[in-house]
């Protein structure tokens, strides 16, 4: 029997916890809920949850609190639920590592459709039979989702969405891949007009390579087109 995912929702509103926790059900999978953040630090002690979906504003600690607390020990996916009309919430969110979020009122399916694409991203595997992928002065391990600086020795273990993100690029290095591409690989979906998730997520990313943000060399913007990873690669055993 295939393993069921955990997923942990975390919101004040009883009847969307209720909700979430009926539809996600009926999906397949197992669902564990907090109403607060008290609550969810308690159930972390013994849960392993695939993903969690964290609302922001919450009595007690707030969802950014929340997110900060769980990035300390954890790359778990996290969606979080934000007030429809606060974009700064959704940046926030994101900046704090976050992998995605949605504007409350939202649909269900949507919903699941993120979900799914989060779970691709976290059990991504580079498809390729070797361990390691090397560019630059860099060495990344596809097992641990370990980046290591081969001049420094620094090494960064990647949140699932710069993972799944920087093996894009690694797998079509000197390709223009546009907004389009890397939404439909990370969210499931195409890109939206206002969207600045993906203006963040290349952000961490860059600043993680030590890649200039206002003048890139290794992950280039291509006016009109996209982002291009300049880089040669090569793959080890």
């Amino acid at each position: 029997m295939l393993h069921k995912k955990l997923i942990m929702v975390v919101d004040d509103d009883r009847e969307l916890r209720e909700l979430l926790q009926e539809y996600l059900s009926k999906a397949g999978f197992n669902i564990v809920v907090a109403s607060e953040g008290n609550e969810m630090r308690r159930l972390l002690i013994d849960q392993s949850p695939d993903l969690i979906i964290l609302d922001v504003m919450m009595p007690g600690d707030d969802g950014f609190t929340l997110c900060k607390h769980i990035r300390k020990t954890s790359y778990v996916p996290i969606i979080m639920l934000t007030a429809a009309s606060n974009e700064s919430d959704k940046v926030i969110g994101l900046e704090f590592g976050a992998d995605d979020y949605m504007a409350k009122p939202f649909s269900p399916r949507e919903l699941l459709a993120r979900i799914k694409a989060q779970l691709r991203r976290s059990d991504f595997k580079d498809k390729t039979n070797n361990r390691y992928i090397v560019f630059n002065n860099w060495q990344l391990d596809t097992e641990a989702r370990r980046l290591t600086n081969t001049d420094s020795g620094r090494t960064i273990v990647l949140p699932a969405n710069e993972y799944a993100l920087l093996v894009l690029f690694l797998e079509n290095p000197k390709k223009t891949l546009s907004r389009d591409d890397i939404s439909s690989f990370t969210y499931g979906r195409d890109s939206l007009p206002t969207e600045r998730g993906i203006d963040v997520m290349l952000s961490r990313l860059r600043s993680r390579l030590g890649d200039d943000g206002r003048n890139p060399e290794l992950i280039k913007t291509i006016r009109g087109a996209g982002y291009v990873m300049t880089a040669n690669v090569a793959h080890v055993n």
